[in-house]
């Protein structure tokens, strides 16, 4: 009787293992999009996921398929998605908002369960010209080409941003679509008059030397955020694994937040964004704040883009209450030991919790803080001061040593700035002030007794406030 007995476990353990589900996890991140690191590329490289799906009760038995796939932009991720390639993918506001449309014109649904890192003002999205153009305002483009990835948050940008200055986008302005990685070339050759961009491109230009900023998100108060969504038949079936996705992307969101200087490093080795830029995103101060609730500026953006579709064209049954679901991120923060409600009425960034590299006292004002990361440093240096930065940077240049970037922030809009082309006030006490724009720092001289300096000018100036 053994013979038999044997025989028919092994037939039974064959036919358990025959019927054992597998679940397939097929992710589509945007790895350039560094605002999307902790819905992607920190999960996928890390191996955070797989730290958390549910093995348990009805996952017991289960297999996971893990698959990722990365895209430049929301627009062919949504594709995938629609398609039923992908179940979950990260992308802004704008291309989310197509997401919703495309879904439903396909008679499904898509969900935004979650933010990943944004800004209540707009900061992120911005409009760069080639470094040596005379353009210093977006007031100065009209009648210029202007080109900007089409279907992506930057292009709800533009479109909001030139009819802020009353202009019609289809005559005032010449908007055509171009691809970042084809922008960069064509600002080095002077080929284009104005190239507007999301996260991190118009200050990657700006970081590689052949572009300017001259208007910044923050400028039209226009909410823009990135997120992640899911298929809605996904997570249905399958609201343990989505809740996972979550919790994994919180983890990613706690170690950036710990180590902004090593994870901006892990960021530039897989996608080439040098870490000075990640780390002007995802530092202290950064220039947009990482946050993963729905913020009722972050409902009201999403709003604005269902409206910026019907400005192209493409009307849809799209609304935006029954498109945002939070119930799968409330659920990862319960079970990360996270206040959902504490964090929502939050506004404030990532503090900044330093001493002045010169003084060694407590940075207490952070308005006129200052930062500069050394080429062989681990860690980015903070100052109280502009003037204590550039004091200790011309040190450091004596000495030999270069800087990765040197970090300065906007007065008026308190976004932080890459300082070789920020434009500075020096009032008549000789205290420095950082503008993203000259009319800005032009008019604040003017009010100050003081006088309008570029990078070098300003360095000149500096005089340490010990």
């Amino acid at each position: 009787m053994l013979k038999p007995l044997l025989g028919l476990a092994l037939a039974s353990a064959l036919a358990g293992a025959q019927a054992a589900e597998t679940i397939r996890v097929a992710i589509g991140t945007q790895d350039t999009t560094i605002n999307c690191a902790t819905g992607g590329l920190l999960i996928r490289e890390l191996k955070l996921l797989e730290k958390y799906l549910p093995r348990e009760g009805r996952y017991k038995d289960v297999q996971y398929d893990v698959q990722w796939k990365n895209f430049t932009s929301g627009a062919p991720l949504t594709n995938e998605m629609v398609a039923d390639k992908l179940d979950i993918g990260s992308m802004a506001d704008f291309p989310g908002a197509n997401n919703g449309a495309a879904f439903l014109k396909a008679g499904k649904q898509s969900l935004f369960i979650t933010v990943l890192s944004g800004s209540t003002l707009g900061s992120g999205n911005g409009i760069v010209v080639p470094r040596d153009s005379k353009v210093t305002a977006l007031s100065e483009l009209k009648g210029r080409t202007i080109s900007v990835p089409f279907a992506s948050t930057a292009h709800g940008m533009l479109l909001r941003a030139v009819a802020s200055q009353g202009w019609d986008p289809q005559k005032d302005v010449n908007i055509i679509t171009q691809a970042p990685e084809v922008a960069g070339p064509a600002l080095q050759a002077g080929k284009i008059e104005a190239h507007a961009d999301f996260v991190p491109f118009a200050e990657l230009f700006e970081h590689r030397g052949f572009a300017r900023k001259i208007f910044d998100g923050a400028q039209a108060n226009a909410p823009t955020y990135h997120g992640s969504l899911v298929s809605a038949e996904y997570a249905r079936k399958y609201p343990e694994v989505v809740v996972a996705f979550l919790r994994a992307a919180i983890e990613a969101d706690r170690l950036i937040a710990a180590e902004p200087e090593k994870y901006s490093e892990l960021i530039e080795k897989v996608t080439g964004i040098e870490a000075a830029v990640s780390y002007l995103y995802h530092g202290p101060l950064g220039l947009q704040t990482r946050d993963f609730t729905w913020k009722p500026e972050y409902r009201a953006a999403l709003k604005t883009s269902i409206e910026t579709l019907k400005l192209l064209g493409r009307d849809s049954p799209l609304e935006a209450t029954g498109f945002v679901d939070d119930r799968f991120i409330r659920t990862a923060f319960k079970q990360s030991g996270l206040d959902y409600d504490a964090r929502l009425a939050r506004h404030d960034k990532v503090p900044l919790k330093a001493n002045d590299a010169i003084t060694g006292k407590p940075i207490t004002d952070v308005q006129r803080a200052a930062g500069i990361w050394v080429q062989g440093e681990p860690k980015v240096r903070h100052y109280a001061s502009i003037e204590n930065a550039f004091a200790d940077l011309q040190k450091l240049q004596q000495a030999g040593k270069k800087p990765r970037a040197v970090y300065v922030h906007d007065l008026i809009h308190r976004i932080k700035l890459l300082a070789p082309n920020t434009w500075f006030a020096v009032d008549a006490k000789g205290q420095l002030s950082a503008f993203l724009q000259k009319d800005a720092a032009s008019a604040y001289a003017a009010a100050n007794k003081g006088r309008v300096l570029d990078f070098a000018g300003a360095q000149a100036a500096a005089k340490p406030s010990l």
